[in-house]
Formats: structure tokens, C-alpha cells, sequence
């Protein structure tokens, strides 16, 4: 697998994937977008309900990912999440986006601590102790079946995350769509952890968006868009992002600036919704 952030020698590898074919088209299409839902009146006055509810539609879609897809009226009357089966993802989804946005600010220190925090968040006390919260040792199984890569070695996704985090920590002009797309994809390819790793990846991809200042509010859920343009092309725009290609880099990015988009469409049916009094 070949690594992306090396594609470029320049000492902001991040922003330089901005120049990718087609990719300054997808951000500017998301800004605008994001900008629109944003200016939309009942904003003004009900940002929180639709903050609450952006938060239950994006960890409906993250689920239905991770092979929970539940209805999301099922998701908003149920409490008993257990630890097997569907009601686990479902449950850990749930968590995993509550607690985002209690770690803004320790993400712009630690990224790494963040993503030890989230995979303990997701695993809830599923899995032995020695294994959460850590990436995964030589030898060490992995539990994501919806992702096809091959699994990268343990020595590998240390370097890779290590890497990823320098990134991150020294600072780029890129955008938040780009690097949201390229933490997200990274995690993913990389399933650095023994469980959730789709469920964690999807959950940093929100914290970029929500830090960068892109998406403050928190109701743009990208994770409801993924679900909507479904899994096998997730997958494919995954396997493009892994190839490290420019053509599969770009797609990959385009196609989180798609969820993005569909995202800011659920959040703005929902403002029409409260507008009417219909919710």
C-alpha cells in the first residue's frame, strides 16, 4: 500500500493534495453548501436542536456503515444498546458522537490521544482491556470485515500514524475538507485498532471538520451522506485513496465532499421542518 501523504515532497503534503484533479471544485462546492445551511434563518434561533439533531442522523449513518442500519426513528427510541451484534455498533456510534466534541481541544495537542480516547469510547468494555485504546501489536487480529484492503502491518501503522499526527501538529493551509478526507482515509486503510475502526475513522473525520472551524456547530454530518452514497462506494473511493494514486486520492476526497454535501441537505431539511413546525 502505498502511503499518500508521500505523494508530495513539499513541506505541507496536506495542501498539496488540494491541487488534485478536481479536488478545489469539491471544497469550493462544500463551502458553499455549508455556508448556505448555515444562513438559514431558524439558525438563528434553534442551532442547538439541529446541532442534537445532526449528531443522531450521523451516528445512524456511521452505523448503518459498520453494518447496524437501523431506521433512525428506531435509533431515537431505543436505550437498550448492548454489546453484541447491531445494538453494539448502533451504541458505539451513539458515544462516539457525543464525546467528539468534548476533544476539539485535545486533538490540536494530541491526535493520537484522541484516537485512543474514541477507540475506547467505541469499544465500551467489549473487548479485553490490554487491547483498547492502543494501536494493535504484531499479530493481533483485526474485526473490520466491511473493509477489503489488505491489512497493514503492525509496525507499518505506527509509522503511518505517527506521521499522520507530525502532519497535523506542524500545521497546514489546506483545506478542512482535504484534511479531513486524508484522516479519515488514513484510519481507515489503516485499521489501526482491533475493533470500530470504520466507526472511529468517520468520527475524526468530524472533529476535523468541526476544529477547522468549517462546520463549527456540528450539522454537517458527512457520516449520514456516507451511508446515503452507500458502502460499495465507499469502498471504492477507499481503494482509490489507498492506491495513492492522484486520480484515487482526488476521488476519495471528492467523494467525502459529496457526504459532506448530503449532510448539509439532511441539516437543511430538518431547519425546513422546525420552520413549518412539523418538528
Amino acid at each position: 500500500m502505498r502511503t499518500v501523504l508521500r505523494m508530495s515532497t513539499t513541506a505541507d503534503p496536506l495542501a498539496a493534495l488540494a491541487s488534485l484533479p478536481g479536488v478545489a471544485d469539491s471544497v469550493d462546492s462544500v463551502r458553499k453548501a455549508v455556508d448556505r445551511v448555515y444562513g438559514h434563518r431558524v439558525m438563528r434561533r434553534r442551532s442547538n436542536e439541529i446541532t442534537s439533531e445532526a449528531a443522531l442522523r450521523g451516528a445512524r449513518g456511521s452505523a448503518a456503515l459498520s453494518g447496524a442500519d437501523w431506521a433512525l426513528e428506531e435509533v431515537r427510541r431505543r436505550t437498550d444498546f448492548g454489546v453484541e451484534g447491531e445494538a453494539r455498533a448502533v451504541g458505539a456510534a451513539l458515544r462516539l458522537t457525543a464525546e467528539a466534541g468534548q476533544l476539539l481541544s485535545v486533538w490540536r495537542q494530541s491526535p493520537l490521544r484522541v484516537l485512543a480516547r474514541l477507540h475506547l469510547v467505541a469499544a465500551g468494555g467489549t473487548r479485553p482491556d490490554e487491547t483498547v485504546g492502543r494501536p494493535r501489536l504484531a499479530g493481533e487480529p483485526v474485526e473490520e470485515p466491511l473493509v477489503r484492503l489488505a491489512v497493514p502491518s503492525a509496525s507499518e501503522v505506527a509509522g503511518r500514524l505517527e506521521g499522520l499526527a507530525g502532519l497535523l501538529l506542524a500545521g497546514t493551509e489546506a483545506p478542512a475538507l482535504v484534511t479531513a478526507a486524508v484522516v479519515h482515509g488514513e484510519l481507515l486503510a489503516l485499521r489501526p485498532f482491533g475493533s470500530c475502526n470504520g466507526l472511529v475513522a468517520r468520527a475524526a473525520e468530524r472533529i476535523v471538520l468541526v476544529g477547522s472551524g468549517l462546520d463549527p456547530k456540528s450539522i454537517c454530518p458527512a457520516e449520514v451522506g456516507h451511508a446515503e452514497l452507500g458502502a460499495e462506494a465507499y469502498l471504492a473511493a477507499l481503494d482509490g485513496y489507498a492506491s495513492g494514486t492522484p486520480e484515487g486520492v482526488g476521488a476519495w476526497i471528492a467523494h467525502c465532499g459529496r457526504a459532506v454535501e448530503l449532510g448539509v441537505r439532511e441539516s437543511t431539511a430538518v431547519c425546513e421542518a422546525l420552520q413549518r413546525g412539523a418538528a
